[in-house]
């Protein structure tokens, strides 16, 4: 048998969890959007823009799930300012108002107790960890990793916005295996959400290991009857065990 040596996780609602409600954080990040481009020059109004970039973004989020392509937060951004009369808004300006938007949202990012002491325990057994996150915002995914000072274990970090492609689609999982020039039987997929993280690495011929105290959703309970994974554990503590009774 092939030994598992590497071992890739989802990021949000695995490493780290969300503290905030959704709905209240969503408002504010719009509004310090559209004011960070209004401070940059852009006469935007206030309330159109932001009740029009959260029905687009909304719309984007469903025709995501339905075709695992990743447009980008910023190319939505960009689509509405085009027709707000700015079609060649610069980065230098885009960029820093994402980055406000989501500055938001990622203080309520929280690191779980469990996960800098499980990644240290995976690196000491000599195991190679990577992240495959499906993220609007490429930045936003890094700067949540930095926050939670886990870079450090990470040989590799992918976005579903860096590379265009989201959960399950295979091709994601390929890039991060190519890393390492790995085959999939040499890897295991840790994450919350069974049509992203479980279904992607089955479509691998990868283990799928669901992690299941924040994996509680709508989303899971519709594909309880479908889609299996090979192993579930409720916190991440336990995840080394497992590995290594694998190897065995």
């Amino acid at each position: 048998m092939t030994p598992i040596n590497i071992v890739l996780f989802d990021l949000g609602n695995t490493l780290l969890y969300f503290d905030g409600q959704w709905p209240e954080v969503f408002a504010r990040s719009d509004e310090q959007l559209c004011q960070a481009l209004q401070a940059s020059g852009l006469e935007i109004p206030q309330d159109h823009f932001v009740s029009e970039f959260r029905v687009r973004l909304n719309a984007y989020y469903v025709q995501r799930e339905a075709e695992f392509i990743e447009h980008t937060t910023a190319y939505i951004l960009r689509q509405l300012l085009a027709e707000l009369g700015y079609p060649e808004v610069e980065d230098s300006i885009i960029l820093p108002a994402l980055e406000k938007m989501y500055a938001v949202s990622q203080s309520h990012w929280k690191i779980e107790a469990d996960t800098h002491p499980t990644l240290h325990q995976l690196k000491d057994d000599g195991h190679h960890l990577g992240i495959i996150s499906n993220a609007g915002d490429d930045a936003d995914v890094h700067r949540l990793v930095d926050k939670a000072e886990i870079r450090p274990y990470f040989d590799f970090i992918v976005s579903s916005a860096a590379y265009g492609m989201r959960k399950p689609n295979p091709r994601i999982f390929e890039h991060a295996l190519a890393h390492w020039k790995a085959a999939p039987e040499q890897a295991v997929m840790v994450g919350d959400t069974l049509g992203a993280d479980i279904l992607g690495a089955h479509h691998m011929g990868m283990p799928g290991i669901w992690i299941t105290r924040r994996a509680d959703t709508p989303a899971n309970r519709a594909h309880a009857d479908t889609i299996k994974p090979d192993h579930s554990i409720d916190t991440l503590i336990e995840l080394p065990g497992l590995i290594k009774e694998l190897n065995q």
